[in-house]
Formats: structure tokens, sequence, C-alpha cells
């Protein structure tokens, strides 16, 4: 049988798998290279300001994408939870993107503005005042760590060399936007930004 050949020679068996997947890829994925609605912003969709940034980047270091995704999948359980689905219009100014595939905790993708800034204090603060089944960990040194400013010009100069549309003046006032802000608020304007451009379509 034909089978029996390709199964008995592993060299004509990795041939045939790279080929698939190669066509699979060619099938699949490179045609998105070349589609508007995947490589443009949609319409609405800011750069994220010095303070956003650093949240974002607290965000990251404190791990929060590891529980949490940033994507929601366009399937009714999902839309009537969490609003509307994602699309990659909302994502061409994030390095890396932080879709996520696990959901410790609930999705977070359109959670901006759904609670106020004090709610997002809290709930950082003490996840169980606000949510008593929550398995959060509490994140009580975000009230204590100031930022310096010392990065963020620079953060802001690699994603602009990436094609995020930030200009030179934006970038030269970003460390004395952000200096002396504590932690938490960076990551509240981060979380309250989430989502809020197609929010705002609904």
């Amino acid at each position: 049988m034909k089978h029996e050949i390709v199964e008995k020679n592993l060299g004509l068996m990795s041939v045939l798998i790279v080929l698939v997947i190669s066509g699979g890829f060619l099938g699949e994925v490179f045609p998105l290279f070349f589609q508007d609605e995947v490589n443009e912003p949609i319409a609405g969709l800011q750069p994220l300001t010095p303070l956003e940034m650093e949240g974002r980047d607290i965000y990251i270091r404190e791990g929060c994408h590891v529980c949490h995704t940033q994507m929601i999948r366009p399937f009714r359980a999902e839309t009537e939870r969490y609003g509307h689905y994602s699309v990659a219009g909302e994502f061409v100014y994030d390095h890396p993107f932080l879709w996520g595939s696990k959901r410790t905790g609930p999705d977070l993708a359109r959670v901006g503005g759904r609670y106020s800034d004090e709610w997002q204090r809290q709930h950082l603060y003490d996840p169980r005042s606000v949510v008593p089944e929550s398995n959060m960990p509490a994140f009580p040194w975000l009230f204590e760590r100031q930022l310096d400013g010392r990065k963020t010009e620079r953060k802001l100069r690699a994603f602009q060399r990436m094609g995020v549309p930030y200009t030179d003046e934006q970038i030269a006032t970003a460390a004395e936007e952000v200096r002396g802000k504590f932690e938490i608020d960076a990551l509240v304007a981060y979380l309250q930004q989430l989502g809020t451009v197609i929010s705002t379509k609904r």
C-alpha cells in the first residue's frame, strides 16, 4: 500500500510534512499580509499615551497576561459576556500582542470603562474586597512605587520605529508626563483604555 511507503521512509515523510505545512501557511496565513482589515488600524485607534505604555509594561511584568486573555472569539457565548469580538485592526500598534490563551481570570479585551478608576484600584489592592470569589493576588506595591520616566522616551521611540505613529514632540515630553506618577496610576490608565474604540461603536 502507498501509505506504507511513506510511513516507512522517514525522509519522504519529513518532506511531505513540510509541504503540507507550507501549503497551509500559503493558503491561510500569507493572504492576511495583504488585507487592509488586518494591517490597518481601525477608525479612532490611537497609540498608547506614555502613562498607558508604562502601565502596559507593568501589566506584562506582573504577569497579568498569563491569567487574562485580551482576545474575544466570535462566538455567542463570548460576545454576550465580553462584548464585540476582537478584530485585527485593534492590535496593529501592539508589540507584542497580549492575546493570551488561558483564562484563570476573565478576558480583559473590553474592560476599559466598565469599572471606575477607584474600583480598579481597590481590586488591585485587595481583589476579594470587591470580588469575594476572586483568586487573583493583591498588588499593594503598585501603590508605593513611583515611575521615574527614564526609559519611557526610548520605549516610544522603539515603537515609532515599528510603525506606531508617535510624533517627535510626544516622545520628547513622554518622560515628564509619567515622572512621579505611581505604578498603580499607570496600570489603571492602561486597563481603562482596553477595547474602548470598539466599545464606543456598539
